[in-house]
């Protein structure tokens, strides 16, 4: 039988959660060497994560200079990705930050963004910037990430824990997003409701955010292969994963605004999320009960797949 020592000579890892950030963890830490075995409540692809939108932008994150450094990381992982967008579900896009100004954005993204401009007024009616980001088809990219785990000697099991200590490994990797509420337990860490309508894509390539500063709401399309995502909602402290029918109506007409081709689309799907947010995302080093190695990466709110491989380094560096 393996004692503790063993498990540590080995660099056994438990990483609880399944979603990208758990994901994208449990590969950096297979891929350093270590024997990651990766607990998930809900197979990958249904895990709140695949509801995600996936364009990479720093959104609803904090501590802003971290966040920052996270996202540019992971930024130049999925630069590299898109090489391979058939595998990876990763592919550069262009579209328009509504409502967004290059000061609004500061120098880093000037610098690391080639392209970067004011949109035109035949591609945005108001103001706007026209940028080339990542753009992740999560249905994609999740299956991709599993694969690419187990081919580095990684293990996935579809397993419920009620307490982190069940982990049964020298160290333990707490990525469990909303679920950290009641493990940690952390009440700070509440449900940011996300609803999105699944079309078919009338032939819309460019994808575009628009931000209301009246009402708060953000209204986005982002085109995925074989349809189009339109948003979106942020309830704060809402619980229901049952898709409003009056939502869902408001988000179709919102983005028929934009784009009118879009009130005729064919509605293919209804999706909620949960965001799990946080005043700021927890990434540091703690203890279990019985003195084991703890580290917490959770809270990351809209912005798992922005900050998933720079968070995923720094949680490996954590658990070493």
């Amino acid at each position: 039988m393996e004692t503790e020592l063993d498990g540590e000579l080995t660099g056994e890892v438990v990483v609880v959660g399944g979603g990208v950030i758990g994901l994208t963890t449990a590969v950096v830490l297979a891929e350093r060497g270590r024997r990651v075995r990766l607990w998930t409540r809900e197979p990958v692809e249904r895990t709140t994560s695949v509801v995600a939108g996936g364009l990479w932008w720093p959104y609803r994150i904090e501590p802003v200079a971290l966040a920052q450094a996270w996202a540019l990381r992971s930024l130049d992982v999925y630069e590299e990705l898109a090489a391979r967008p058939e595998e990876t579900g990763v592919r550069m896009s262009e579209g328009v930050l509504g409502e967004t100004t290059p000061d609004e954005v500061g120098a880093w993204a000037s610098a690391r963004l080639p392209g970067l401009r004011a949109a035109t007024a035949g591609e945005y009616a108001g103001v706007g910037l026209w940028a080339r980001l990542p753009l992740v088809d999560m249905s994609a990219h999740l299956p991709w990430l599993r694969r690419r785990l187990v081919a580095a000697g990684g293990t996935v099991e579809d397993r419920a824990v009620s307490d982190l200590a069940e982990a049964d490994a020298p160290v333990v990797v707490n990525c469990t997003g909303l679920g950290a509420r009641d493990l940690v337990p952390d009440p700070s860490v509440r449900p940011v409701r996300g609803q999105l309508v699944v079309v078919e894509n009338p032939g819309i390539h460019d994808w575009l955010v628009s931000a209301d500063a009246g009402s708060g709401e953000t209204t986005y399309f982002l085109p995925q292969p074989g349809r189009l995502l339109l948003g979106g909602t942020a309830e704060e402290d809402a619980w229901s994963t049952e898709p409003d029918p009056a939502v869902a109506e408001a988000i179709v007409r919102r983005c028929a605004a934009l784009r009118p081709e879009i009130a005729g689309a064919r509605v293919l799907a209804h999706r909620v999320g949960l965001r799990p947010a946080r005043d700021a995302v927890r990434l540091e080093r703690a203890v279990l009960p019985d003195g084991r190695r703890l580290v917490h990466n959770y809270g990351h709110g809209g912005a798992g797949v922005t900050v998933a491989w720079g968070c995923a380094e720094e949680a490996a560096r954590l658990a070493s």
